[in-house]
């Protein structure tokens, strides 16, 4: 059974994006008593690009830039940082800063860095940077969460209905499942089904399930087995919320993956975590359609290794009319 590494930086940039107040409520609540929430938000992602081709630090994170409006009516930056699968980094304060008064220099606007870091040394806590020389001293110190402080804390974040409790507890069980994907597995299956019980609506059912669905990666055998399993959850409760997910889902990443540069989809299509990936969908969804699939039609596809091609028949699996229909796209032996 192959590993596949987890996805961590992509489900927490779309929380943040989706649910930020909730991640300021959660993580940041000092911060958050300060914005008017009366104002809506604005979403930087230009000029969040423009500050870190600036920098040139030569390393991206789930980084995500907002302006938003203080009570006292000023306008106010704040610049988030998600560092979620370094051990340790001895830049991370120096990157920090440079971000911090990169963004003021090109913009002149005050900005507020904030972090959460995500790995899994317990000592690493980075939370300032400065120098000094000759009578000149520059200091420069950002709040930070660390999402290991939550371990001895999992029964409150079963409790806490804010999505980033769910967020959290996804984290930690996928960096501690690594190299363990059939107890990923269960912890997965886990979290899903206590969405049901958080009070939570349709829409984040739906949307919490995709992020905990990409983040903890499984092998195209145990995501089928657990595409089951929901299944059949779904008709055990007649609560038909997530029927639609899964296609919803991937009809997103296939989006996304085409916005993406040429380079950055090449070299995950060469991961096997994408073919994996890849067949466990069609095989899910060619099942959700036409519930039986001949046996020649899964060697025909477990023997496909063409990315491509692949996500040219995922596509093609949600059009065709028939399992038969499907197998001619395969190739012939």
């Amino acid at each position: 059974m192959n590993e596949l590494n987890a996805n961590f930086d992509e489900p927490w940039k779309e929380a943040i994006a989706d649910y930020f107040e909730d991640f300021l409520i959660f993580f940041f609540p000092e911060v958050h008593s300060l914005i008017d929430w009366s104002k809506p938000p604005q979403s930087l992602d230009k000029e969040l690009q423009q500050i870190t081709a600036a920098a040139d630090t030569g390393k991206r994170l789930a980084d995500k830039l907002f302006q938003v409006w203080l009570l006292d009516n000023r306008i106010v930056w704040i610049l988030i940082h998600i560092e979620v699968q370094s051990q340790y980094e001895s830049d991370f304060s120096k990157r920090m800063y440079i971000y911090n008064y990169r963004a003021f220099d090109l913009y002149e606007k005050p900005v507020i860095s904030l972090a959460v870091l995500g790995d899994e040394r317990v000592s690493w806590r980075p939370n300032s940077y400065g120098y000094a020389f000759d009578g000149c001293a520059v200091s420069f110190t950002f709040p930070i969460v660390k999402l290991l402080d939550y371990e001895t804390r999992y029964s409150e974040l079963e409790q806490n209905t804010n999505p980033f409790a769910v967020m959290v507890m996804a984290h930690l069980k996928t960096k501690a499942t690594t190299g363990k994907p059939t107890e990923r597995e269960q912890w997965k299956w886990r979290l899903v089904r206590g969405l049901y019980e958080r009070g939570y609506n349709r829409e984040s059912i739906v949307r919490l399930f995709q992020l905990i669905d990409v983040m903890m990666t499984l092998p195209s055998e145990l995501q089928y087995s657990f595409n089951q399993k929901v299944e059949r959850f779904e008709e055990e409760q007649k609560m038909p919320l997530l029927s639609n997910i899964e296609l919803r889902a991937i009809e997103r990443g296939l989006q996304q993956g085409l916005e993406q540069g040429l380079e950055q989809g090449l070299q995950q299509g060469l991961q096997q975590g994408t073919k994996q990936n890849l067949k466990a969908n069609i095989i899910s969804l060619l099942q959700k359609r036409f519930e039986t699939i001949p046996p020649e039609l899964l060697e025909s596809l477990n023997n496909l290794d063409d990315v491509s091609r692949l996500q040219e028949l995922l596509l093609e699996t949600i059009s065709v009319n028939s399992v038969a229909e499907f197998a001619l796209l395969l190739p012939q032996k």
